[in-house]
């Protein structure tokens, strides 16, 4: 039996923006290590502008993959800042597509013409038209 490609993890900060390079599998054995690098970067930066992971690296994204990005959107977007998944791989970019997450971690240009290679997610900007998005939510996104 072999051992899960390991994550690797690369962190670069300034006051107000932090990169996080990621290299290897996002999957159930590794997630949480992502989870619990972004959250500490939250915390220990309340002024925190700008998260920037970096995903040109990941090879395999699972279902606990895909949860945990969606998880640190919802972090990232509760502690004001916003979350961009830069140079995403064609691989990551079909899982978000089949899901249908993809507009959740993406954003449309004044052209109307999204950017496949450098995304920012945002939370909902009208209220009053806003969908739950996570498990559970009542539209059955995840």
């Amino acid at each position: 039996m072999t051992q899960p490609p390991a994550l690797r993890l690369t962190t670069i900060d300034t006051a107000d923006t932090v990169r996080i390079e990621i290299t290897g599998d996002l999957d159930y054995d590794t997630a949480d290590l992502l989870l619990d690098e972004v959250t500490d970067e939250l915390s220990a930066r309340p002024g925190l502008k700008e998260l920037h992971l970096h995903c040109a690296e990941i090879g395999a994204v699972d279902s606990m993959g895909l949860s945990i990005l969606l998880m640190i959107g919802r972090r990232t977007a509760a502690a004001g800042a916003r979350l961009h998944l830069d140079d995403r791989p064609a691989i990551l970019d079909r899982l978000l597509d089949i899901t249908g997450t993809l507009e959740y971690f993406t954003v449309t240009s004044p052209t109307g013409a999204a950017n496949s290679h450098h995304s920012t997610a945002h939370p909902p900007t009208n209220p009053g038209n806003a969908q739950a998005v996570g498990p559970g939510a009542p539209d059955g996104t995840t």
